[in-house]
């Protein structure tokens, strides 16, 4: 094999790499899984945080329903 040719071969390689590598980046369905996994574990590990963010989440929602409701809209 020619320096040329495996110059070509190694540039090939690197190339299909660095696609392979951007496809991974890219792959949503798998990145979701990976996020989903990383909360649950979380969630696992220390789950207060988590239920302090719901019922404050919880608790906003209720407050601005309340806000849509009681909100003066005549004027």
């Amino acid at each position: 094999m020619s320096d040329t040719s495996a110059r070509v071969t190694s540039a090939r390689a690197d190339l299909e790499a660095t696609l392979d590598a951007i496809e991974d980046k890219l792959n949503v369905p798998k990145r979701f899984g990976e996020l989903t996994d990383k909360a649950k574990a979380s969630y696992e590990k220390n789950p207060v945080p988590w239920i302090i963010g719901a019922t404050a989440a919880a608790i906003v929602v209720a407050g601005l329903v309340a806000w849509a409701i009681l909100s003066d809209d005549d004027e």
